[in-house]
């Protein structure tokens, strides 16, 4: 049996990956479930799935659950914060990883699972777009496995030669091309952004994903950041890498060869399916997804991005030029923004300035160590708060 630890199964990537696993009980066992404060939601998942250990990362809630499972579930070790979510990354009993944490809480957990050799399921872009090199070394160096989750890498992954290796010349790859759907507002005027509410933000038109995950959509810094994980995960240069939005979210991402071949992936929006390649690679095996049927699509639209309506794709690729910490700085940046924004204080149009503010004020080092990562993704958080205050909501 392959023992499977989910980071964040409360959300919407656990709750697939829960469904996934509940079609394939006679290859998996799942060895851990964690969240931040829904101890409701762990509590169900407890009950329903047995697991070995839970972690809540809030203290508080922790003891919640601890006592709610002492009554029904006493078996159960209930684990807290940050050392309790290393602990079940990197635990003897844990072979698979699901990177699920949302933002740069996920960070270390996800590093904890790379230095113990296990294979990472990386739903967590921010690991990649805050550590960078730090990441990959730790994976190269102690025999991790680094599947991506996200459909866009999945994708580009699916499309890549069997021995890519990390050599995209050599391997006659000439571009990697990131699809994205544009989100709630690809068709709005910038004058009309400018009253956009966080509910609206949230209603994505194809997928169904959390609140911060829906805003970075509709931002599209989702894509930004996706840009400088893909330039992690395949070796490739900014440049070598573009993105197309694709309304109909059918072809989920392309590689271009030099023979003048593109290679793309298609499917329904669906999380499943990734998540169940992933998990069964080199092997495929059933997800649950509804088959495709291409006699139902009438077109597919492909679209190149309005720079003007989505100035956080050209802040994206400023920050990965720039190298070292600027990364963990921008995704700082855009956490605070999102969050203050879901809260009703900044208006929609105010995070890409503070962003750009953050990054262009907030010295960037060389990440030699992620002691220097959190330092940046600190002052970076503190930089941006103040700039909010400064725009807050009439």
């Amino acid at each position: 049996m392959i023992g499977v630890t989910i980071l964040g199964s409360t959300g919407s990537i656990g709750f697939n990956t829960l469904d996934v696993l509940s079609r394939h009980k006679d290859l998996f066992e799942l060895i851990a479930i964690t969240a931040n404060k829904n101890v409701n939601g762990l509590l169900e998942q407890c009950l329903a799935w047995q697991p070995k250990f839970a972690v809540m990362a809030d203290a508080g809630s922790a003891r919640h659950l601890s006592n709610a499972l002492e009554r029904e579930a006493p078996d159960i070790k209930v684990l807290s914060g940050q050392d309790g979510l290393e602990t079940v990354a990197s635990c003897a009993e844990t072979n698979y990883v699901m990177a699920a944490i949302v933002g740069a809480a996920g960070l270390m957990p996800t590093l904890a699972a790379a230095k113990k050799g296990k294979r990472i399921l990386l739903a967590n872009k921010e690991a990649l777009v805050m550590s960078g090199k730090l990441f990959m070394d730790a994976v190269k160096e102690n025999g991790a496995e680094l599947l991506p989750i996200d459909s866009e890498h999945n994708a580009v992954f699916q499309c890549m030669p069997q021995d890519f290796g990390g050599r995209l010349k050599q391997s006659g790859v000439t571009r990697i091309l990131l699809t994205a759907s544009g989100g709630p507002f690809r068709t709005k005027t910038l004058e009309e952004l400018k009253n956009v509410t966080p509910d609206e933000a949230c209603a994505h038109p194809n997928w169904d994903m959390g609140r911060k995950i829906s805003v970075d959509s509709a931002t599209m810094m989702n894509k930004g950041l996706e840009i400088i994980e893909a330039c992690w995960l395949f070796n490739a240069a900014v440049d070598n890498v573009e993105v197309v939005i694709h309304p109909e979210s059918v072809v989920h991402s392309l590689v271009e060869y030099a023979d003048g071949s593109v290679l793309a992936q298609l499917g329904n929006p669906d999380m499943r399916t990734p998540i169940a390649h992933a998990m069964a690679w080199p092997k495929r095996m059933e997800s649950g997804v509804e088959k495709l049927n291409l006699f139902d699509i009438t077109q597919l639209n492909f679209e190149k991005p309005d720079l003007s309506r989505f100035p956080c794709l050209r802040l994206a690729k400023q920050a990965m030029n720039r190298g070292g910490t600027a990364t963990a700085i921008l995704n700082a940046a855009n956490e605070v923004a999102v969050e203050q924004f879901l809260g009703g204080l900044i208006r929609y149009t105010d995070i890409p300035g503070i962003v750009e503010k953050t990054l262009d004020n907030v010295g960037h080092e060389p990440v030699d160590s992620i002691g220097r990562v959190l330092d940046a993704d600190k002052q970076a958080r503190e930089y941006a708060t103040e700039r909010c205050r400064e725009q807050l909501c009439p």
